[in-house]
This record gives C-alpha cells, sequence and structure tokens, in this order.
C-alpha cells in the first residue's frame, strides 16, 4: 500500500485532476489541475509550494561524522562550515556513481544527507570503526520546496527577516508559525527557491501558513509534471531517468561515473586522503571519459518539415519524456542516446538531455535523433548546446 506524505491532508483536497504517482512509495500529485500549465508558469514567473516529502533523509551525527562522509563522498565534506549544503555524489570503489544528493552541515558533527534512493544499508556498510551514528529520518522529517522568483518574499512573511540574506546553498534554522523548521537555499527548478525541513507533526500547520501568506504573490502547489519541465530547463540529472545507479546496474555499460554526467565539478581530486572510487577517478581523470551528458536543442525547421511531408503540423510534447532514445551522426552512426526532453514554455525550444560520445559532446555538433510522426520512426536534426538551458541570475542572487 502505498503511503502518504505529511502534507497529504493538504494536497488530497486540491488535487482536482486526480492525477497521483508513486515517488519513494509515497503517492504524490503529477499534477493539481486539469493541466500543469499553470503550475509550471508559478515556478517561473510567481511561487510554487512543491511537496518533497518523500525524498530519503538521514542524521549523521558523532565525533567521525564529518570523516565518516569524507570517505563516502567525492566533496571534501572536512572543510565545509556548518550553516553549508553541499551539493555531493558517492560511488562505488570503480568510480561508478551511486546516487548524488545534498549534505548539509548543521553543526560540527552533525549533518543531514538527503537522496532520492535508499542509501542506510551502503551507509552503514562503509562506516567501519568510525564513531558516528546514522539515523534515517524520512518518515520523521517534511520537507516543502517553496520555488520561484516571489519565494523570497513568501518566506518574508511567515519567518526571520534573516531568511532575505540567506545565501546561495546555505541553511538556518527558523521557526514557522511558531514551530522550527529548518531553511536551506536549494532546490530542483533552477531557480530561486527554498526548502523546508520540519517535523512531520508540524507539515499541515506549515502548508497552511505558506498557503495563506503565498496569496498575494500568487504561489500555487506544483505537481511532478511542471517540476519535471524545470528540473529539465535547469539541466539537473534524475536517477533512473538519466542515469542508472551503479548498484542497480546489471552490466558496466549502465553505469556512470561523476565524470561522464558532468559532475567532474562535484570530485574533488586536490583534497588529501582516501575516499571511496578516489583511485578509479584520478585515472579516468588523466585518461578522459568516454561518455559526457549534454544538452540539446532539437531544430525546428526539420521537425515542421518532418510533419509536414505527412500533410500534418509539428507536434511537440505536452509533458517532459523520460526514455532512452538514439542519437546519431549526420552520416548515420551512432552517437548516442537520448534520455530526458520537453518542450520549454519559458524558452519556446525544444530541449533534451543526453549521453553522447565525447567526441560527439562540443557544443555546435549536429546529430540527429529519433523521434515518431504517424506510427513511423524519424529523424530529425538536433545540436549540442551547453546547459542549463535556463539559468538566471536571481537563482544565485
Amino acid at each position: 500500500m502505498l503511503k502518504r506524505t505529511p502534507f497529504h491532508s493538504r494536497v488530497e483536497p486540491l488535487c482536482v485532476s486526480y492525477d497521483w504517482r508513486r515517488w519513494a512509495g509515497y503517492v504524490v500529485a503529477s499534477k493539481y489541475e486539469l493541466t500543469h500549465d499553470r503550475e509550471y508558469a508559478a515556478i517561473r514567473n510567481a511561487a510554487a509550494l512543491i511537496d518533497v516529502s518523500p525524498l530519503f533523509k538521514y542524521m549523521v551525527t558523532g565525533r567521525d561524522a564529518a570523516r565518516f562522509l569524507d570517505r563516502l563522498m567525492t566533496r571534501d565534506i572536512a572543510n565545509c562550515p556548518a550553516g553549508r549544503v553541499l551539493y555531493a555524489v558517492w560511488c562505488d570503489e570503480r568510480g561508478q556513481v551511486i546516487e548524488d544528493g545534498t549534505v548539509t552541515r548543521l553543526a560540527e558533527d552533525s549533518f543531514r544527507v538527503t537522496a532520492a534512493e535508499p542509501n542506510l544499508r551502503w551507509f552503514l556498510d562503509n562506516v567501519g570503526h568510525l564513531d558516528v551514528d546514522i539515523r534515517d529520518v524520512s518518515a520523521e522529517m517534511a520537507a516543502l520546496a517553496v520555488q520561484g522568483p516571489r519565494a523570497r518574499e513568501v518566506l518574508l512573511r511567515v519567518t526571520d527577516p534573516a531568511v532575505a540574506s540567506l545565501k546561495y546553498f546555505r541553511a538556518m534554522e527558523a521557526t514557522m508559525a511558531g514551530r522550527p523548521v529548518s531553511i536551506s537555499r536549494t532546490g530542483y527548478t533552477g531557480d530561486l527557491g527554498y526548502e523546508i525541513w520540519l517535523a512531520a507533526e508540524d507539515a499541515p500547520l506549515i502548508w497552511d501558513t505558506l498557503m495563506v501568506a503565498g496569496q498575494d504573490f500568487g504561489l500555487l502547489p506544483a505537481g511532478m509534471l511542471a517540476l519535471d519541465i524545470a528540473r529539465i530547463e535547469a539541466g539537473l540529472l534524475l536517477i533512473d531517468v538519466d542515469y542508472t545507479p551503479a548498484n542497480k546496474a546489471f552490466i558496466d555499460a549502465q553505469k556512470s561515473s561523476p565524470y561522464e554526467l558532468g559532475l567532474g565539478w562535484a570530485v574533488d581530486l586536490a583534497r588529501p586522503g582516501y575516499f571511496i572510487g578516489r583511485r578509479a577517478l584520478e585515472a579516468e581523470k588523466q585518461r578522459g571519459s568516454e561518455w559526457q551528458f549534454v544538452g540539446l536543442q532539437v531544430d525546428w525547421d526539420t521537425l515542421e518539415q518532418t510533419y509536414a511531408r505527412l500533410k500534418l503540423p509539428p507536434q511537440v510534447p505536452s509533458t517532459a519524456w523520460r526514455m532512452s532514445v538514439p542519437l546519431y551522426t549526420r552520416p548515420g552512426r551512432e552517437a548516442g542516446y537520448a534520455t530526458s526532453g520537453c518542450f520549454s514554455p519559458l524558452l519556446k525550444r525544444y530541449i533534451v538531455l543526453a549521453s553522447v560520445y565525447t567526441r560527439h559532446a562540443a557544443p555546435g555538433t549536429q546529430l540527429e535523433m529519433e523521434i515518431t510522426v504517424q506510427h513511423m520512426r524519424r529523424r530529425v536534426a538536433a545540436q549540442v548546446v551547453e546547459t542549463p538551458f535556463f539559468n538566471p541570475l536571481r537563482k544565485r542572487k
């Protein structure tokens, strides 16, 4: 039986579409209204409230907490100051990505780690003799994302004024409606945004407080369909879609290193000491990677011409798609595969995330992508472009 998030009593009556989906054993709204258009618009033009409670959440504490995470992650956790959030990757010994997530240093010996998949066993298997306690608090802690250009204004109505100066990828303790919360300036939309971490029993009160405060700023609840478009525009990876975690792969070809996923910036080889996968990543850094994660922009003219040959108007997906789609070079040789794509309502472009052989990864490279037109497979031109597709200054400012 699917579980309900701590916000379910509030989101259920708002979900007039009855469009639900599974996420980590929970039921969450795909969209609240009959279409996701207004929810997406709220993310990009106003503010959106997104229930992200199904994320797995772990508290890592103890004298050796920093030392433990330093061994586990590719980032320099030991030198991360309190109040800082790090986007982190953890790998197996062969340097293949198990998962990506965030690490928030709450105090000298206290960290919060978030992930999309269960990782408790992997964490415990690597504790060894270190003095560290790892606790899965996923069910005890609710999480709510407030995203969009007016997200800061919404929060200033209900919490500490210090949130106005909270920097990108920083965290702070605060109160909201008289309840303690932790606020991080993070999110999965590539826009100005915050995530609120709170006790599960306080979820309905915090939801109501934010909904009332957001009335003057166009705040709307947003579901997974709107979020998926936003994260593709932001060039953000989705586990089990854009990459297969190493611990779930059947063959080596299904695995990816941080360098192949465009996450080389999150691998700190300059820091001293051992971390899991270091030797393999050092070797890959020296020889180069076989694959690269890139953005593609589908050429509108060839898309239109492909449909016109069958006397059809051009069609683009109304929601984001998640599947493996073959890519080719112009002579027709395999170049890689697309993993996610959507038509961006904001950019007015058909954009795609893809993994390609490194020799085809340079911006400007011309490729072809398969599409289906009138039940038949066709190819349309697509150009490699830099990601993120959308990167507003307000996200970091």
